[in-house]
């Protein structure tokens, strides 16, 4: 093991923390998966996306557009219609993103069984702690 003073941080400033945050959260994640075979409304985006709120969805969407991944496009009916899409630069993450959603299907048995086992002992050592 390398000890702390020895260690060299990873170079991230705090906008690569902040874009990571943003790409990171799972709700922005899911997003893009869901926008990478081509553009969606707002309200087949919702369906789609699942247990996510109206406002969160709004609100993630925003953020996405801010940052140029997303771009929204509204046409001229009524009521209006929204529709969204990956940008180019939105387009470069599904690589990324793929990769993320192939690992998690590839070691969920793992992570599965890890979360058993830290449940059986936090539970033991709860019940050590209280009868001692």
């Amino acid at each position: 093991m390398i000890p702390t003073a020895e260690r060299r941080p990873p170079p991230c400033t705090d906008f690569t923390r902040d874009l990571l945050s943003r790409v990171g959260d799972k709700w922005s994640i899911l997003i893009v998966a869901h926008l990478a075979d081509g553009p969606l409304r707002f309200n087949a985006l919702k369906r789609t996306v699942g247990q996510i709120s109206q406002r969160m969805l709004t609100l993630t969407l925003k953020s996405l557009e801010k940052d140029g991944l997303v771009s929204r496009t509204v046409f001229p009916t009524v009521p209006p219609q929204v529709e969204y899409e990956l940008t180019a630069l939105g387009r470069t993450l599904m690589e990324p993103i793929m990769a993320i959603i192939q690992w998690s299907l590839d070691h969920q048995n793992e992570v599965e069984k890890a979360r058993e086992i830290f449940e059986i002992r936090s539970s033991s050592f709860a019940e050590q702690k209280s009868s001692g």
